[in-house]
């Protein structure tokens, strides 16, 4: 894989680091998208307004043809958000079958379908490897070049190998991990948490609480992922509380960003028809409340980030719901 053309399937901010990381390592490395004129201006100028620090290597080579770019390459990469994935990889149709690895570095869950990224992606490309590369990797960060890790998650072990090699470099360092379910799962969780984090700096609540939230939101992503089938430890790693605290902390979080202005007192509307990016965590929440429903998995955080941004809860109000919960004895998992 490592000397084959890599296509990555999404414009976004990680398909965008994603793109300068492999052109710096001096492997070939298409970039793709559902918005052609997207591919052109990126052509063009090498620049996008999503990251507008990152200066697109010019060994990117920029195809706005869906189906043109796949064509070839021995690893495809989805960097289409989670409630998108479906409607593009159809429209790639025949043109994403072959031999080649998927990667997927999506996080989130399908509304409706509860599905995680790589089960969605799978009944399009068959039983063949999908990694899904997942972490603490905050794009504006990645595109100054900071040292970042993240873990390449997957049962097919020589398909995890391969994706280690291929993206492992002077500023990724790569971990391989077996439990798919629980990397996937974290991932998506963070999200909903996060805004939840970010409600509690734009309420002015102070690191307590926030840290309190942190603790508990992963102790309901412990007991979600179990029921599931993951890992414990998983939860307790790059790819779990790892990702959730930079998330959660990182001022260039887009999910604890919409949850500050959301505690500033902004409509969900306001927040979202200025954002430039997708805030996973939103469409998440839905589909993360109803997955723990259906396994009889008690998250009052989840569910109070739902009810704020779906049903009209109060931040504050949620707040003083969740310290008035029932005492009992703290556990995790």
């Amino acid at each position: 894989m490592s000397t084959g053309v890599t296509t990555i399937i999404g414009d976004g901010q990680m398909g965008l680091v994603l793109a300068q990381l492999l052109a710096e390592h001096s492997r070939p490395v298409r970039l793709t998208g559902p918005f052609p004129e997207h591919l052109e201006r990126l052509r063009d100028t090498r620049r996008s307004p999503r990251l507008p620090e990152l200066l697109l290597p010019d060994e990117v080579e920029c195809v706005s043809d869906l189906r043109e770019a796949v064509e070839g390459s021995t690893c495809l990469v989805n960097a289409i958000p989670t409630q998108f994935i479906r409607a593009v990889w159809e429209r790639l149709g025949e043109s994403a079958a072959g031999g080649s690895i998927v990667v997927n570095v999506a996080k989130g869950l399908e509304v409706g379908s509860m599905k995680r990224p790589s089960e969605i992606l799978r009944e399009y490309v068959g039983e063949r490897g999908i990694v899904t590369l997942s972490g603490p990797t905050i794009a504006t960060e990645l595109a100054r070049r900071l040292p970042a890790t993240v873990v390449a998650a997957s049962p097919d072990h020589a398909a995890a190998h391969a994706v280690q090699e291929t993206f492992s470099g002077r500023w990724m360092r790569v971990y391989t991990n077996g439990d798919l379910i629980g990397v996937e799962l974290a991932g998506a969780a963070k999200n909903v948490i996060a805004l939840a984090a970010g409600m509690v700096d734009g309420l002015g609540a102070g690191c307590n609480a926030k840290s309190a939230l942190l603790a508990r939101g992963l102790a309901e992503i412990v007991r979600l992922g179990v029921a599931l089938g993951a890992r414990i430890e998983t939860f307790f790693g790059i790819a779990g509380v790892g990702d959730l605290a930079t998330t959660c902390f990182s001022p260039d979080g887009r999910n604890r960003s919409c949850g500050e202005q959301l505690g500033r007192g902004r409509t969900l509307h306001e927040i979202l028809g200025t954002s430039t990016s997708v805030v996973e965590g939103v469409e998440t929440a839905r589909a993360l409340t109803a997955l723990a429903a259906r396994h009889g998995v008690d998250m009052p955080i989840a569910r109070a980030v739902h009810a704020i941004l779906f049903e009209g809860l109060d931040p504050s109000r949620a707040i003083e719901a969740l310290m008035g919960r029932e005492l009992k004895a703290e556990k995790v998992g």
